[in-house]
Order: structure tokens, then sequence, then C-alpha cells
């Protein structure tokens, strides 16, 4: 276990108060570098030194490259090994920043290992030390470990601060475990170790918004009034969006009135997150009238902002002006991210604008970035939706070739256009591929290939799909059921057919407006009018027409 390197040498000190004690804090730079080469040559010119200066000064140096660029932790490391090598003993201070470095780089192992040496120096680590570690295990999603390391310094009678609960708090609701994250603040309060903060709250309410949970998050915000811990910025857009994803637009700008009311004003976060919510209810033109107020306010638009506005515009087929917001953006200086580029392509492929799509994908190429799974399922999709298939299937080998291994969607994309095709054998071999990588096909994969049988003629394979889901207790759904109900109609099989909409209400799918239309269509095709004028019936006494 991690923490075998150090649990024998903590058993032995009971929290010494006369034992040498050195924060962080205890050095200083008088005369920082100021990039990492001039740090570097300091470093190496000390070494060579005779005698070789305080500790203090090497410290000096490691703790500036850490501050001129948060990538220097392998550096740092590389450093104190050459000062091992020239046998000069580390402080607790050089201890710890290496520490630092070593949770930053997740090696977590030598982490805790000079935590050990620490101990066996016989100093007393300081809380900062205890929170590089708590945060170096969260970093690593060991938050249990993280949990038992407090566990074990509570028992040991050292104290931890507010810093630390916070750092437990965020590590729990990042790796989904919200309510453990909510029992943990319950208890700072049982115990009485301090008074919950703002950031405490807002890091919770922030997961139960993205959980959906919205009016938990609510209960906790109001609890926060009550106790008149101020809510900030965070957790105000933190709750905007939450109620934004539940479509709980009225409560929002209740919300963003008591901001106003509270002398808190809405940064860029808060209006992207309100400009996409207006968006994705159609109100373009309340998105645009928000989007002048933040303007007004003086509130910069961040890249953020123009993928809003360009993904609003394209959901409302406005591909046009989401190409102005992009070409704007450019001429601003700011150049365009990998979802920026995703938005335009996914935007160009809704309106078969497949060419300037392709253009922007050759783009992205140029620049040498990194595509993602997402764009390169984008393209596909357009492509194949167009009819284009041999060109998708040259980019879906471009995938595999670059390493990005395909998911679930670009496979459905090139099974749709397959099945659309009539190349449902070429489409079954393709699922069998799928498989044998390791992704999950899902019920839109089984949808799209059943629609493809059905519609080939090979009504038995169908069948043999549809029933296989049944048997496996598989998440059927209603657009399942339909399309199975539309091959048999289609086959004139349509006491089979019949038969399948009863058992589909027995199994809880309810039908909808579609699976009538399908049956009662094909009935009164047939000239079996009673039972067509049955189920017409019916469909009204549901609500269904």
């Amino acid at each position: 276990m991690l923490f075998s390197l150090f649990r024998s040498r903590v058993l032995s000190i009971s929290k010494p108060s006369l034992l040498p004690y050195f924060p962080l804090s205890h050095f200083h730079s008088q005369s920082t570098p100021l990039n990492v080469d001039d740090a570097v040559s300091s470093f190496n010119r000390m070494l060579r030194m005779r005698p070789t200066p305080p500790i203090i000064e090497f410290n000096q140096i490691l703790t500036s490259l850490v501050k001129i660029d948060k990538n220097n932790f392998s550096t740092v490391i590389s450093l104190f090994r050459q000062m091992e090598f020239q046998r000069i003993h580390p402080s607790i201070v050089t201890l710890s920043i290496l520490i630092n470095c070593y949770s930053h780089l997740r090696q977590m192992k030598f982490a805790f290992s000079l935590f050990g040496k620490i101990l066996k120096m016989g100093c007393h680590p300081d809380v900062i030390i205890f929170n590089t570690l708590i945060k170096g295990l969260c970093l690593n999603n060991d938050v249990k470990e993280a949990l038992h390391f407090h566990d074990k310094l509570v028992a040991q009678g050292f104290q931890l601060s507010k810093v630390s609960y916070g750092t437990l708090i965020n590590g729990l609701c990042k790796v989904g475990q919200t309510q453990a994250a909510l029992q943990l603040l319950r208890r700072i309060e049982r115990q009485l170790l301090f008074r919950p903060d703002v950031v405490m709250y807002s890091i919770i309410i922030d997961n139960l918004c993205k959980d959906k949970h919205v009016n938990d998050a609510f209960d906790l915000y109001s609890e926060m009034i009550r106790k008149r811990i101020s809510p900030d910025v965070f957790t105000y857009t933190s709750l905007i969006h939450g109620f934004c994803i539940v479509g709980q637009l009225k409560e929002v700008f209740v919300l963003l009135n008591e901001m106003v009311l509270k002398n808190i004003n809405p940064d860029v976060y808060t209006f992207n997150t309100l400009v996409d919510a207006l968006f994705k209810e159609g109100k373009v033109k309340e998105a645009k009238c928000l989007i002048a107020v933040m303007m007004k306010e003086g509130v910069e638009p961040n890249i953020v902002t123009y993928s809003v506005l360009m993904d609003g515009y394209c959901l409302v087929n406005e591909v046009n002006k989401a190409k102005d917001i992009f070409n704007s953006m450019m001429q601003r200086g700011m150049t365009p991210d990998i979802q920026s580029y995703t938005i335009m392509i996914n935007g160009l492929c809704k309106m078969k604008m497949l060419d300037e799509a392709v253009s922007l994908f050759e783009e992205m190429h140029s620049t040498n970035m990194t595509l993602d799974v997402i764009t390169y399922s984008s393209l596909i999709n357009g492509l194949c939706k167009s009819g284009r298939l041999i060109s998708a299937w040259k980019l879906f080998d471009e995938m595999l070739d670059r390493g990005q291994p395909p998911d679930v969607i670009t496979y459905n994309s090139l099974l749709d256009a397959l099945c659309k095709s009539h190349q449902t054998d070429k489409a079954i071999a393709l699922l069998s591929k799928m498989k044998d990588q390791g992704i999950q096909a899902d019920i839109f994969t089984y949808n799209i290939l059943i629609d493809g049988l059905c519609k080939d003629g090979r009504l038995d394979d169908a069948q043999k799909i549809f029933r296989d889901l049944l048997i496996k207790s598989y998440n059927v759904d209603v657009v399942t059921y339909n399309v199975m109900i539309n091959g048999l109609c289609k086959e004139s099989l349509l006491d089979e057919a019949l038969t399948l909409l009863s058992k589909m209400e027995a199994k809880g799918c309810i039908p909808d407006a579609i699976t009538y239309e399908i049956i009662i269509r094909a009935l009164f095709g047939k000239g079996v009018n009673d039972k067509a004028e049955k189920l017409l019936r019916e469909m009204i006494a549901r609500g269904l027409l």
C-alpha cells in the first residue's frame, strides 16, 4: 500500500511541537530568474561554487522554475538529482518543492517516499505538504487513498485546513461521488472543524447541477443564504447552468436578477451559459440581446462565446451567420480551437455544404491540429448522408491510421449509409468488427440494422436480431418496435404486427403516433377496415391524433 512508506514513522510522531518547522513560505526569492535558461544557468553556476552556497539559494532557483512555468516540474526533479550527486543535503523546503513536482506529475510513490524522508529527518511537515499530497492523490483519481491519508493524519492529531477539505470535496465531485462530498461537508459542520466556505458549497452545487439534480442544488444554495454564506459568481453560474440544462429559463432569469441586486457581475462564463440556453430554446433574438448586454457591460467574449454563437446559428440553420462569426474571430486575432472547427464542420455538413466542410477539415490538418473523434465523426456523418461513402471510408481509414479510435457514433453513420445503399452484408460485417474492437453497440445501431434488413427484404434476419435483443433484456425503445412493425406490415404480416403491438405494451413500451399510423395505413391498404378503425379510435382516445 502507498502509505507503507511512511505509516510506521507517522505512528512514532505524536504531533511534535519542538521539532524543527519550516513552512514553504520560509524562503523568498530576491533575484528570481526571468526565464528557464537563466534559472538553469544560475543553478549550474552555484553547483560549481566552492564553498557551496546555502541550500536556501538552491531552493529559490527551484521555486522560481515552477513559478516561471508550471511545465518545469521534470526540470526541477532533474536539477535536484544533480544536487544529490554533488552530496548537497536537501532541507524540508527542498523536499516540499519536490513533493509538489511529483504530485503534479502524478508520480505519487515518489512524492510519498519524500514525505517519508521528511519524517525520518525528524521534521514536522506543515499543512501545505499535506495539501500537496492530498491534491496529488486527487489529481491521480485516488480519492479513496486521499481520504485514507486524511483519516491517518487526523488520527495522529495533525490539523488540516479549509484547503485540505476543499481539495477532498473537489476530488470526490470530480469522480462522480457528489453525495460523498456532501457527507464530508456535513462532517465538517458536525465536528465544528471550521465554518464551510462558499468554495465548498459551490463545488457541490456545481456537480449537483451537472448531474441534473437542480432542486437539490438550489436547496443547498438556500442553505448557504440562511447561514449567511454569500454565494459568488461561480455559485450563480453553476445554478444558472443547471436550470438551463433542465430548460427552466424562468428560474434562470430570477437568479440573474438576484446577482444584479447583490452587485455580483456575471462573468463571461455566465453569459456563455445563458446565450447557449437561449439558442437551444430557439430564442435567437433574446440571445443576440444578451450578447449586446455582455459587450455593454465590458465583458470580453472568449473563444467559448464565439463557439456558442456559431453552434447557436447552426442549430437554427443560419450557417452563413455562423461562418461570419468564425471569420470575425480570426480577424480579432483569436485562433479557433478544435471545438470551433468541429461546430462549423458539423453545421456545414447539416446544410449539405460538404466541400466547405472538407476544406475546413483540411485547414485543420495544415495547422497540425490534433483531430478528435468528434471532428472525424461529424465529417464522416456528413459524407455518408450526402452519399459520398467512398470518401467517408477513406476518412474512417485515416482515423485508424492516426491512432484515433472511432466511437459508436462513427460506426452508426457508416452502418446507416451501408443499409441505405442496400449493403446489409457489409453492415453486419462492420457490426462484428465494431464488437471485436470492444465498442458497445447502442440502440441506434440496432435500429439502423433492423430497418436496413427489413427494407432489404431480409425480415427473418431482422426478426432474429430483434428477438435476441428481447432475450438479452436490451433496452428496446419505441423506434425499434416501429421499425419491426413496419417491416412486418410491408410483408403483409398484419396479424404478427398486431401481436407485436400488444407485446410492446406488455413490455412497458408505449406506442406513439407513428406506431399506430404504420399499422392503420397497412390495415386500410388491405381492406381490413374494422381493425383499422378500432385502432384509430384507440389512437384518438390516447390523444395521439
